[in-house]
């Protein structure tokens, strides 16, 4: 049996066998890839079940969490203390569930010649300090920084862990999904960015990161990660409502199986 955190009561609720009949899932993009393919083995194997599957960010999926709108949140942050008091208040209970975890790349125009960064240059870059990738060893060339909209779990992880709760700069490119920080990575030559390991692909360059003020540069990779090496790693989640926990159970005990894991860690995600 697996369990879910109950945030009010102090234990652990108990995960409860059901049927799926229908399921609607929202929420963060970085989750998103994941729960597509999960959800399509899951539906293959049970014809009756109907999953549906939409991104928006975090934030979205954990408000419609909390007007009723979805049954399961993606996440890839934690819930905030202010979404719990919002469900308490109207008498539901957040349920939290981890499906797997991701590394978080920071990603380049692939003819950018710069391989490596410090956590401390790229919480410069990021916060506006460093202007040219010259000040990095790169060329002489304006840096044109894209980040996520602030509605993200990953705009929220990447502020906590790199940023150290320091404010991004005020001219940063926030762009609403993932995808569109891979085209405009892309399209830009002096372009950064940061996506899910996930999303990786030949159109961008992931760099190294060191966070012991560069001695150890690591580069992004699920083996980097696993043997916890990779520094930029958090937890991925899914929400639900306790009352509506009989009804999610069968598709997060899916997901957590022997074939559900192997098909998280075939996409690029680290297994639980």
């Amino acid at each position: 049996m697996k369990k879910c955190v109950s945030f009010f009561l102090g234990a652990c609720c108990m995960c409860l066998p059901g049927i799926l009949m229908a399921q609607r899932i929202k929420g963060s993009d970085t989750v998103l890839p994941l729960t597509q393919e999960l959800s399509e083995m899951y539906m293959n194997q049970n014809p009756s079940a109907t999953v549906t599957v939409t991104g928006g960010g975090s934030g979205v999926g954990i408000s419609a969490l909390l007007d009723g709108t979805t049954d399961l949140a993606m996440a890839s942050r934690k819930i905030k203390f202010s979404e719990k008091m919002k469900m308490k208040q109207s008498k539901h209970e957040p349920c939290e569930y981890i499906v797997a975890y991701d590394a978080l790349a920071v990603i380049v125009n692939p003819q950018n010649p710069v391989k490596q960064l410090t956590r401390e240059q790229l919480e410069g870059i990021f916060r506006g300090k460093i202007t040219n990738w010259k000040e990095v060893g790169g060329e002489d060339a304006r840096i044109v920084v894209y980040s996520r909209e602030t509605s993200s779990g990953t705009y929220e992880f990447f502020k906590e862990s790199v940023l150290h709760n320091k404010n991004y700069m005020s001219s940063v490119l926030s762009m609403p999904a993932t995808g569109a920080i891979i085209q405009s990575v892309r399209q830009t030559k002096g372009a950064i960015g940061y996506v899910g390991l996930a999303y990786l692909n030949p159109y961008v360059k992931a760099i190294a990161v060191s966070y012991d003020q560069g001695k150890h540069y690591v580069y992004p990779s699920v083996e980097s990660a696993t043997r916890k090496e990779y520094p930029i790693v958090r937890p991925l989640y899914y929400y639900y409502d306790k009352q509506n926990e009989k009804n999610v159970m069968p598709f997060l005990n899916f997901t957590t199986s022997k074939e559900g894991q192997a098909k998280t860690l075939d996409l690029g995600f680290i297994p639980r």
